[in-house]
């Protein structure tokens, strides 16, 4: 039997797994997408997860941000054990202490910019913070374009409307699954040195998914997956040292 791990009092981890599985489906057709997994993610860290597809990435963000439910073991974030939480615990949690900012830039497209920056906070009934507002604005370099509509933007304008809502409540930690996917290379550039920023210059705590080594190399850390388990972590990455990595995991 494994033994179960005493709940911290303190940590400095913004976001941890301890020896979590994730199992879709049952019998002969059963999933293991992840399997044994103990990770954990400082706070002020930019991190990145990488791996081969189906290797377990997405859903090992999932569960960090409580979007999914682990089979086994323990989720923490910061001193919240997530996942012995009900959905309505689970459900604030991700309103007041997470950001999340995904492939599918998720923005509501009848709102303007800064509606749908400042949404968060009115779904929570909360006003924002004008100084913290107009910093982030500046951050992602969205001034001028904050009263347009989605329609009305680029792409990688309305991905900085995204990376902006999720700074907008302060969150403990932003999970960001594959943010410069649907981007041009430019404008990829462009969400990471903003996200690159955000955890430099505003102390954000940033966690994400990606395939590019390129984006890998603006985190601070890099941890590799490979059939749903760690199996390699380096820090202040280059794109070198990731692709290196990268091509150990098909070898």
């Amino acid at each position: 039997m494994t033994a179960t791990a005493p709940v911290p009092t303190s940590t400095t981890a913004a976001a941890r797994a301890v020896d979590i599985t994730k199992v879709y489906g049952v019998g002969d057709t059963a999933v293991h997408a992840l399997a044994g997994v103990s990770v954990e993610f400082r706070r002020g860290q930019y991190a990145a997860i990488m791996g081969p597809s189906g290797s377990g990435k997405s859903t090992l963000l999932h569960c960090l941000a409580g979007l999914d439910r682990v089979t086994s073991g323990q989720v923490f974030l910061g001193d919240d054990e997530i996942s012995a939480m009900h959905e309505k615990q689970l459900t604030l949690i991700r309103r007041e202490k997470i950001g999340f900012v995904f492939q599918a830039y998720n923005l509501v497209p009848t709102l303007t910019g800064i509606e749908n920056i400042t949404l968060p906070l009115a779904l929570a009934g909360k006003k924002p913070d004008p100084e913290w507002l107009d910093q982030i604005i500046a951050t992602v370099n969205l001034a001028d374009r904050v009263h347009h509509r989605p329609n009305e933007l680029s792409g990688g304008q309305q991905q900085r409307v995204a990376v902006a809502r999720a700074l907008v409540s302060k969150p403990e930690v932003i999970f960001a699954d594959e943010p410069t996917g649907n981007l041009d290379s430019k404008s990829g550039a462009e969400i990471l040195g903003f996200m690159r920023t955000a955890v430099t210059e505003l102390g954000q705590t940033i966690v994400m998914v990606t395939h590019d080594p390129v984006a890998a190399s603006y985190a601070d850390r890099v941890v590799f997956l490979a059939d749903g388990k760690i199996c390699g972590d380096i820090s202040d990455p280059t794109v070198d040292s990731v692709i290196d990595n990268m091509r150990r995991l098909g070898d």
